[in-house]
């Protein structure tokens, strides 16, 4: 692969969603939005539209004459191979899939029919079941994330696109802390840790990397581009656990091998294994960045059940309980990123009569479609009505101001982020 098709990814000129939406609440309406808003060349791709808003809309993105250098698939999972080979045919070498509906759900032999189309036309993708990438001083954002990061040195390479927007959020308002990219693997259905890795080595504006892994796919491949690579690298890994595993597993379908061989394998590789995001980031970037925040350790039922909008958030919850003797009820239950404040009142609604657990933990990361509010006062209703123990692990910073008040007048517990949940929640 050329770095000068890798940098396409990051600095684009000419972009196409395939999936663009007039809806703004929907995947491609979001997306849309926030790519017109980086003021670059924007290419909508959907038959069932000529315009949408002030842009030509395409049938297909061979309609389009010039030159794309991105494309990024916002499609039901039905659609992702038709499209794929569209691109390639268009021949464009790089491209988003922000689709799921792959292996992470047992669709193994869709995800390996993408990587054979990619490999025919010499594409290079991410994904699938990705949240897309975001370079702070190109103005590009194609995740979910509520906010833009501040530019900055650090690059964030991570198989969950939720942790992006809790941390995103989370270091918004912190002095001198900033981000040169971030790029979510979802699936690792092609491109992986090492190709990224490898990127961010030669990337002028990185001066530290932090890894989010669930699985490494070519570690031999992962240890010969860290040792080569001259800035220091920071890793946090999920399914340290049984139910952190599994939670993985369902994920990104991800199967975690033994924990052992990672700590050994990133040793090998001189990357530094942290116990924490935020301890993490702390390192690569010199800061503290947790406040001391006067916080009561919190004592809850010992069969806890995890609800979150946030796979990766949820597997390092499982870990940390698992670790502590918590008894987590089956895996994390994940509503996805485009949970709504309805989606979590649904979810919780079928458990307010159960009695197979103690207490819940609820955990949502502030994306675009995310209901900080309504989901607040959800929780504060189900509190009151099914006489549960109750802990909200809303993570971020300044978009979690408001349910912060609401959770401190209803006495419900809550944590903004995953470390002091961690530190402060025992079994009775």
């Amino acid at each position: 692969m050329s770095n000068k098709h890798f940098n396409n990814f990051f600095v684009p000129k000419t972009v196409a969603l395939i999936g663009a939406s007039e809806n703004e609440s929907k995947v491609g309406g979001i997306l849309l939005n926030k790519l017109i808003a980086s003021g670059l060349k924007i290419v909508p791709i959907n038959p069932n539209h000529d315009k949408i808003g002030d842009l030509t809309c395409y049938k297909n993105v061979r309609d389009y004459k010039d030159k794309i250098d991105l494309a990024i698939l916002a499609v039901p999972s039905l659609f992702v191979v038709g499209s794929l080979i569209e691109c390639g045919k268009k021949n464009i070498k790089n491209v988003i899939i922000i689709s799921a509906g792959f292996s992470e759900i047992g669709n193994i032999s869709g995800e390996e029919e993408l990587v054979k189309i990619a490999k025919k036309y010499k594409m290079n993708f991410i994904g699938p079941n990705c949240f897309g990438v975001c370079n702070p001083s190109f103005k590009l954002d194609t995740t979910f994330s509520a906010v833009m990061p501040k530019k900055g040195d650090i690059a964030f390479i991570s198989q969950s696109g939720a942790l992006w927007s809790y941390i995103a959020d989370f270091s918004s308002n912190i002095p001198g802390f900033g981000f040169s990219g971030f790029v979510s693997l979802g699936n690792l259905g092609d491109l992986e840790f090492s190709d990224f890795v490898e990127h961010f080595s030669r990337d002028k504006k990185t001066k530290s990397i932090v890894l989010y892994v669930e699985k490494i796919k070519e570690g031999k491949k992962f240890m010969e581009i860290c040792k080569n690579c001259k800035k220091p690298i920071f890793a946090v890994k999920a399914g340290v656990t049984e139910k952190g595993s599994q939670a993985a597993i369902s994920h990104t379908a991800s199967l975690a091998s033994d924990y052992n061989v990672y700590i050994g394998a990133f040793k090998q590789a001189g990357v530094t294994l942290c116990d924490s995001l935020i301890s993490a980031f702390e390192k690569a970037s010199g800061k503290t960045l947790l406040k001391n925040r006067a916080l009561e350790s919190i004592r809850i039922g010992r069969k806890t059940i995890i609800l979150t909008n946030a796979g990766g958030a949820g597997a390092l919850m499982a870990d940390y309980l698992s670790e502590k003797g918590f008894s987590i009820v089956d895996k994390p239950i994940d509503i996805l990123g485009t949970a709504s404040g309805s989606d979590y009142f649904n979810a919780i609604e079928k458990l307010k009569n159960k009695d197979f657990f103690d207490s819940i933990i609820v955990i949502l990361t502030p994306q675009s479609m995310s209901e900080v509010k309504k989901t607040a006062e959800v929780i504060v209703e189900f509190k009151r009505q099914a006489k549960k123990e109750v802990i909200a692990l809303f993570l971020g910073g300044k978009s979690m101001i408001e349910a912060n008040k609401i959770f401190e007048e209803a006495e419900v517990p809550y944590f903004n982020t995953l470390e002091e949940a961690r530190d402060n929640i025992s079994f009775n």
